[in-house]
């Protein structure tokens, strides 16, 4: 199973486009060799590097398994968005501004075995617990990004 994106490979940076000092929308996402007995996604995109951390920039479960790109800019077709760190829906793109140092952005895509019982107000906390003894595979790509602190 493989998550992947046209505009950026497996640890390099995130084009600016997509990140807080561009115009902050998701990537075009790619998902190959889902397992065959996949019942949905789930996609979770968040910085390992924040503190707190992570930081989750976007989370979207249910998404159908017959999904196999997202163009940038959209939710996965089919997919529910739930609340990110920023108790917002949608995608926070990259924005580690004041934070000096290179953040990493963890994409990550799981294919689950059955569609989570969830309502949109729902966070990565019960996303996370939902989806427990529910994973057939998961794939991650990674983003990066470099922050500097305010007024340096």
């Amino acid at each position: 199973m493989f998550i992947t994106s046209p505009v950026f490979h497996d640890r390099t940076n995130v084009p600016t486009l997509h990140t807080c000092n561009g115009e902050n929308i998701s990537p075009a996402l790619e998902f190959r060799e889902l397992p065959a007995k996949t019942k949905s996604l789930v996609l979770i995109v968040e910085d390992h590097n924040a503190t707190p951390g992570p930081w989750i920039h976007w989370l979207v479960f249910n998404i159908p398994p017959t999904t196999t790109s997202v163009p940038a800019g959209h939710i996965p077709e089919g997919g529910t968005e739930g609340i990110a760190n920023g108790g917002t829906h949608g995608y926070e793109g990259p924005c580690p501004k004041y934070f000096s140092g290179i953040h990493h952005y963890h994409f990550q895509l799981f294919a689950l075995d059955t569609m989570l019982d969830l309502p949109p107000t729902a966070d990565k906390t019960q996303v996370a617990a939902s989806l427990q003894d529910h994973i057939i595979d998961s794939a991650t790509l990674v983003g990066l990004c470099e922050g500097t602190k305010a007024g340096a």
